[in-house]
């Protein structure tokens, strides 16, 4: 199969990570696989291009830059004639569509990867986004969710069940593995001290990912236990944005200013799992699969986790859930982690991501599912 896919940019996100995965996976098994950006970034280009998928970039000029963007996108499905074009996020979705008018034969595949967005805390461009993806969704010829909550979700707005499915996303779990060499550099560099806890927390700087909740219930953690540290890492945690000031300033507010670090977007992601001894997610609304829950739990990491998306599923058994927007409720789950987490042991863990969430398996049902698509 020819496979095209469209996403925004390659910077690091779960949804990026993914896209990158099966983009490798599918030509590793011998498929014709492009992949453009609106904007170019090398974060995982130089990874894609290694793996001898071609990279190209619409180098889109800001928000309103569309109908030259939509040309470009034209152009380049004119010149590489793919059977399938995968798009992946709502702006990347309704783009995708233009080529079609030119192509009907061409297939169209949507990735929406979100589930309950609360679409008030956005600007109007990201609700009228969603608006179109509901009413042009049933051009679209397939519609892939990452998440049974999400499916759900777009089911209710209007999306057509019978162009729906749902592929849970897949981790590498070669790359994701406990690695205590690294465990031990990276809380020497972010100066753990030995008999240290390190909470930490994964995810870029986006009000869905409720850092506010997490520092609150750091701040609570960290009046009962002196040996308590807290790591925030993802995209937008290093700059001193507006938002990011207000994060500080709460954290400082809370006495936590000197048990925080303000980690950014790492490369090092499986050595940084290791270093935690608690993984948090605290989204408020938005997830679908929690890659950096079954990231870590694929790490051996204990995680606690709030009930959104299809949160509550990845960790089954062995993570804690708590409702979200509760700072009390996400203490007491880390604390629960905290004291359970000798019962539970390490590797059923991992064992329960390489057994429900391989990157084998979310390779071969999604090479399977696309070209039955192309019959």
């Amino acid at each position: 199969m020819k496979i095209m896919f469209l996403i925004r940019s390659l910077n690091p996100g779960g949804a990026q990570r993914q896209l990158t995965n099966l983009a490798k996976g599918l030509r590793k098994l011998g498929h014709n696989i492009a992949v453009v950006t609106f904007y170019s970034g090398k974060w995982l280009e130089d990874e894609l291009t290694d793996s001898g998928v071609s990279v190209r970039t619409l180098n889109k000029c800001g928000r309103w830059d569309i109908a030259r963007s939509a040309v470009k996108l034209l152009h380049l499905v004119q010149e590489e004639r793919p059977a399938i074009l995968h798009s992946y996020l709502s702006t990347a979705n309704l783009l995708a569509l233009f080529p079609k008018v030119f192509y009907p034969s061409l297939k169209v595949v949507w990735g929406v990867r979100a589930s309950n967005v609360d679409f008030s805390v956005y600007d109007w461009f990201s609700r009228m986004s969603f608006r179109c993806e509901c009413i042009f969704s049933k051009v679209a010829d397939l519609i892939i969710s990452n998440s049974i909550v999400g499916h759900e979700h777009h089911l209710r707005h209007g999306f057509p069940r019978r162009k729906m499915i749902v592929i849970h996303n897949g981790i590498d779990t070669e790359l994701f593995r406990r690695d205590d060499e690294a465990r031990t550099r990276i809380r020497a560099e972010w100066r753990i001290k030995e008999g240290e806890t390190l909470i930490g927390h994964v995810g870029r700087l986006d009000p869905m990912k409720d850092h506010s909740t997490f520092i609150g219930a750091a701040a609570l953690l960290a009046k009962e236990r002196n040996n308590i540290r807290i790591a925030c890492v993802g995209e937008g945690l290093s700059d001193y944005g507006e938002e990011g000031e207000e994060l500080r300033s709460l954290a400082r507010k809370l006495g936590l200013a000197n048990r925080i670090i303000w980690a950014g977007s790492r490369r090092d992601m499986p050595g940084v799992y290791s270093a935690l001894d608690v993984a948090v997610s605290s989204s408020r609304w938005g997830e679908g699969f929690p890659n950096v829950i079954a990231e870590a739990m694929a790490c051996e990491v204990p995680c606690v986790t709030t009930d959104v998306g299809d949160s509550a599923f990845v960790v089954g058994e062995l993570g804690v859930v708590v409702k979200a927007g509760d700072p009390l409720l996400l203490a007491e789950g880390i604390r629960g982690a905290l004291n359970s987490d000798s019962k539970v042991g390490s590797h059923p863990r991992r064992e329960w991501v390489m057994r429900n969430f391989s990157l084998a398996n979310f390779i071969d049902l999604s090479q399977q599912t696309l070209a039955n698509l192309t019959r």
